[in-house]
């Protein structure tokens, strides 16, 4: 086999970033004797180094292949979906970045607990906290089993849930071992990858286009089929009132949702002060606007290169365009698995995937482990040792139900689990997270029905909406009990959840004493600003 064969390359490629993963993890793991240094990490991140791990957990395999399809399907519409990004990362770090970072707390039910009553404000997180960070990990763990299979050449159902596996068992040995300050150098490592493979397409592409955007662009309208109105708004849903509601709809859920999903708020815990949170933010900013940027070129040369019949014919919603656009850059190839270009793309994806989950299960069981175990269960009678040993039998626990639900449901719409995780994000916790921590008059009892209410009511129009029936791609396509026109629903249900959190808490039965934010101290955490 020759040394430039892509499946070699594809095996050093990855081979290599699994090792440098698991020697950065040792290096985090040393000297972690208790839960503060798993959780925050004592040493710390630069700015720059924060800003690029956050970028990291905002750039998931749906940002990278979902948005690149849609852009080559939608056009503009595409690029609406790639702006809400920028914009969440935009709204989570004016808003949160000084009630969350530099305070020594471990997660969102340590802030929360301060000022309402402890138990049910950790119970409350925890349970959303799982239920939001699961269905993304099934997504991911499916996405990176199909695509490592795909890479290697093995066909077959097996071979897919052999990668799933395998993905699942360096997800679970990063962030037990690695915990907070490892994951934050893989999502460093992934973003920096992400950033050389998509450098390296968009060069291919507008190569082809005599590096002229407007040529490039003008291209992709007449492959489209749309013409110039490939680049106006309509094209997804489209121009009818329901379908611009719809646009909007995902665009709220978005930037408000992914804002609040609790790996990428950890994130914010271990920040040292405004000051260098604002300096964070702009590096995030920068590395998530670059790129956004390449993916608009890279989707739209899909679309000039493929065309929108051939994107059609083999994915109706585009997820395959990234696959597709690698197999036409590279015509010599004889399939797409062959590609060397597909090669070192599909590295960069797994390297993505591997990354997002690996932040998404230490997340889960942070929750887990610290809010119910340590700080409900045992009342902090847990000893360090102790805590930080459930903190790594959570992660286990979570990453092997995350395993064996991302095989069961591999051959699941990815589409419904993905709309449910942003709009129960946006709808729950987005809600419990602003009145909780900038509005005095916030109760449990508005924290109740903010975060059971919202969680209920985006069940609920995901359930009735054409995204489960009565559409060619919703998961019973030959049922029709659809009463919600929208597919993703947080247009109404954010707001709802806002409703009921101030409804709950000026008409709710109030507590007798407020819960003193000295009795909900972590007794470790001494990383303050």
């Amino acid at each position: 086999m020759s040394l430039l064969d892509p499946r070699t390359v594809a095996f050093v490629l990855f081979a290599g970033f699994i090792a440098v993963c698991f020697l950065l993890c040792i290096f985090a793991a040393t000297g972690q004797d208790n839960p503060t240094e798993f959780y925050l990490g004592t040493s710390g991140l630069s700015p720059m180094q924060n800003g690029l791990a956050i970028a990291g957990d905002y750039i998931s395999a749906a940002t990278v292949l979902s948005t690149t399809g849609t852009i080559a399907m939608a056009g503009f519409d595409g690029v609406l979906v790639a702006t809400s990004s920028v914009l969440s990362i935009l709204v989570f770090m004016l808003l949160m970045a000084g009630p969350l970072c530099g305070r020594g707390r471990f997660t969102l039910g340590d802030i929360l607990s301060e000022r309402l009553s402890e138990r049910p404000a950790r119970i409350g997180i925890a349970v959303v906290a799982l239920v939001v960070t699961m269905p993304l990990l099934l997504v991911q763990l499916g996405g990176a089993g199909s695509m490592m299979a795909l890479m290697l050449g093995i066909p077959g159902s097996g071979a897919v849930t052999g990668c799933i596996i395998f993905i699942g068992s360096l997800m679970v040995c990063y962030a037990a071992l690695g915990g907070m300050k490892g994951t934050g150098f893989i999502q460093i490592i992934k973003t920096v990858l992400l950033l050389l493979a998509f450098v390296l397409l968009a060069t291919l592409v507008l190569e082809r286009f005599s590096w002229n955007p407007a040529t490039l662009f003008g291209a992709a309208a007449d492959a489209s089929g749309h013409g110039d109105a490939f680049w106006q708004s309509g094209r997804q849903y489209g121009e009818s009132a329901s379908g611009r509601m719809e646009i909007i709809s995902v665009q709220l859920t978005l930037a408000v949702g992914a804002a609040c999903m609790p790996h990428i708020t950890m994130r914010l815990h271990p920040i040292r002060g405004i000051r260098a949170a604002r300096a964070a933010t702009t590096w995030a900013v920068g590395a998530v606007t670059t790129v956004l940027v390449l993916i608009v070129i890279v989707g739209a040369g899909a679309t000039a290169i493929v065309g929108a019949r051939t994107l059609r014919a083999s994915d109706p919603t585009g997820s395959d365009a990234l696959l597709l656009l690698t197999r036409a850059l590279d015509p010599d190839s004889p399939s797409a698995h062959r590609s060397l270009i597909f090669t070192i793309v599909a590295c960069a994806v797994i390297a993505t995937i591997l990354a997002a989950v690996a932040g998404l299960t230490l997340a889960a069981a942070a929750s887990l482990a610290h809010d119910v175990l340590a700080k409900v269960m045992f009342k902090d009678r847990l000893s360090p040792d102790r805590e930080l040993a459930a903190a790594r039998a959570a992660v286990v626990v979570v990453g092997v139900t995350a395993v064996v639900l991302a095989i069961v449901t591999q051959h699941w719409s990815r589409q419904v689990l993905i709309s449910f995780t942003f709009a129960a994000s946006a709808s729950a916790l987005a809600p419990v997270l602003f009145y909780g921590t900038m509005w005095s008059g916030f109760t449990i009892t508005g924290f109740r029905w903010a975060l059971y209410g919202g969680l209920a009511l985006t069940v609920l129009a995901l359930t009735f909406s054409p995204t489960v029936s009565g559409d060619p791609l919703a998961v019973f396509p030959d049922r029709d009990f659809k009463w919600f026109d929208l597919r993703n629903p947080g247009l109404f249900t954010i707001p709802a959840g806002f409703l009921l959190g101030w409804l709950g808490s000026r008409f709710g039965r109030r507590p007798r004493h407020s819960q003193s934010p000295a009795s909900s101290e972590t007794p470790y955490a001494t990383h303050t600003g």
